[in-house]
């Protein structure tokens, strides 16, 4: 982890910062109010929508 300041940045994402003011110090987008938590809650849900098998009707015996 470096630490620019008041902001620190994860080593390896360039695009995710961890600012203790901000957000109570979890890690997010940088430059943006939106926690790294919540794009993948929303990653993890839509997944979770996806249909596992395809839907071939009723199947008969």
């Amino acid at each position: 982890m470096i630490w620019y300041g008041k902001e620190s940045r994860v080593d390896g994402l360039e695009r995710t910062t961890i600012n203790p003011e901000q957000c109570g110090g979890r890690p997010c987008i940088r430059g943006m109010r939106i926690r790294v938590s919540d794009v993948l809650d929303l990653a993890c849900v839509q997944y979770a929508a996806r249909p596992t098998a395809p839907d071939l009707g009723a199947t008969t015996a």
